[in-house]
């Protein structure tokens, strides 16, 4: 079968299909949010986009409840998985090329976020499905689309999905990087918290006060943005927007500072990356939290709270939370500070992404976690933890991938792990397959994502085959 052929068939298809489909803000919104659309208005637009389009080529589609999607080819008492998602981090119009939900195409790409993350490669795994229906393959398995609507917040989509519908038996995610992920990160989301503030005034020598602080949305997004509120008189507020100004042009960072009479504005402008990958970005909330820690003079608990943000810049493994670890496997241990936040007479937090190596113990972090938020006073909230998933080389699933890669690309199907995770673990046996070519940038989260139409074409191929194979 000449896949790559059939693809190109429907090439002008595909890229339209792909760019409705992207144009749709599919963000999560729970202030939309009803029992039938539990994730919002864009979400449900994007699931009925899809699920319509499923029925516009005869395949059996379902909608679960609202939490996901099924759209399904073939026969047999088995099947097999591919599980996309439709959700996209938020994305703020500044800085990119274009506005990042028209799906516009320069450059032989289209640029919009959930180009690569994960709405393309959906629409890369639709048509490769529609590949199987058109040409009428004869296979032994269920080849099942599962459309994922909450992966980038708390997975509560797969959750609810395998408590009402079958487990594959196999299957792969098209969510990460090719060749193969076979080994994917253990990943925790903490936040560690300072109390309700009893004494929020500033020390005796000084007289400056922090009133509000934030910066991030989302823990496995580096913050590309953090703001400061101070209060004190005009004296001391204009030696600080001198000592910001010299700290943003020494550090070669983007920012400003707004001075009136009884407050100063500082804000910081970083570089966002996905969690997984922090050292690629640049946090601007601990660039702030450290300015502000060095300039001196705030109030006790503030200074103890953003002092341990500011020890993580330039500290992506965690030793100076006194967890790093590593394996051969999977690499070093690494640390996102997604969330930052403190309001006078409020909570401070801090809500960290951890992605921890494939053959260590999450339980024996998360005990260094509550022992080190005891030591410096702090609450320890375990907000969701996924443990590693892996499959060994030798696994057929891995050796039928590694087949259909090479013969699509002609370079060999090296394995490789990640700290991204994956509905590749949410199966009891699954990878991730793609579907970021080597050499590729990885623009995941960042603004001005894209794909490439070439890689949209060639990856739609590659996917039709995989499904075959592992369902023939």
């Amino acid at each position: 079968m000449n896949w790559r052929e059939e693809v190109n068939k429907r090439k002008e298809q595909i890229v339209e299909t792909a760019r409705a489909f992207l144009q749709i803000e599919s963000v999560l919104n729970e202030s939309t949010a009803t029992e039938s659309t539990p994730f919002g208005k864009g979400i449900d637009e994007a699931l009925t986009y899809l699920l319509q389009r499923g029925k516009d080529f005869n395949l059996s589609t379902k909608n679960v409840d609202g939490y996901a999607g099924l759209i399904e080819y073939g026969h047999g008492e088995e099947s097999v998985g591919v599980l996309c998602h439709i959700d996209v981090v938020p994305a703020q119009s500044n800085g990119w090329q274009t506005h990042p939900f028209a799906a516009e195409v320069r450059d032989q790409a289209i640029i919009a976020r959930g180009a690569m993350d994960n709405k393309g490669p959906t629409i890369a795994s639709f048509f490769a499905l529609v590949l199987l229906k058109e040409l009428r393959l004869e296979v032994n398995k269920r080849v099942q689309l599962i459309i994922g609507t909450d992966e980038e917040s708390h997975w509560r989509c797969v959750e609810h999905y395998f408590k009402q519908e079958e487990m594959p038996v196999i299957g792969f995610a098209p969510d990460a990087d090719f060749p193969i992920i076979h080994a994917e990160k253990g990943i925790i989301d903490v936040i560690l918290s300072q109390s309700r503030q009893v004494n929020n005034q500033p020390p005796p020598n000084s007289t400056i006060k922090l009133v509000r602080f934030t910066a991030g949305e989302r823990m496995n997004m580096v913050p590309d943005e953090a703001v400061a509120l101070l209060e004190g008189n005009l004296t001391h507020l204009e030696m600080i927007k001198e000592k910001y100004e010299h700290y943003l042009q020494d550090e070669g960072l983007d920012g400003m500072a707004r001075l009136k009479q009884s407050n100063i504005e500082l804000t910081c402008y970083g570089k966002a990356a996905h969690g997984s990958t922090p050292e690629v970005g640049v946090n601007a909330g601990v660039e702030l939290a450290y300015f502000l820690v060095h300039q001196g003079n705030l109030q006790d608990e503030v200074s103890r709270f953003l002092s341990i943000v500011s020890t993580m810049r330039h500290d992506y493994n965690g030793k100076s939370l006194g967890i790093d670890m590593k394996d051969e496997v999977s690499g070093m241990l690494s640390v996102n500070a997604g969330l930052i936040t403190y309001q006078a007479d409020g909570d401070a937090q801090l809500g960290c992404n951890i992605r921890y190596p494939v053959t260590k113990d999450g339980d024996v972090l998360i005990n260094k976690l509550t022992t080190l938020a005891n030591e410096q006073k702090l609450n320890c909230r375990i907000i969701d933890h996924m443990k590693p998933s892996y499959v060994e080389k030798d696994d057929p699933l891995i050796q039928t991938l590694q087949a259909v890669y090479e013969r699509h690309t002609g370079e060999k199907a090296e394995l490789l792990a990640i700290g991204g995770g994956t509905y590749a673990r949410s199966l009891h046996k699954g990878v991730a397959f793609g579907p970021l070519f080597p050499g590729r940038k990885d623009l995941a989260h960042q603004k001005n994502e894209e794909i490439l139409i070439e890689d949209l074409l060639k990856m739609t191929a590659i996917y039709a085959d995989a499904m075959y194979e592992l369902a023939k």
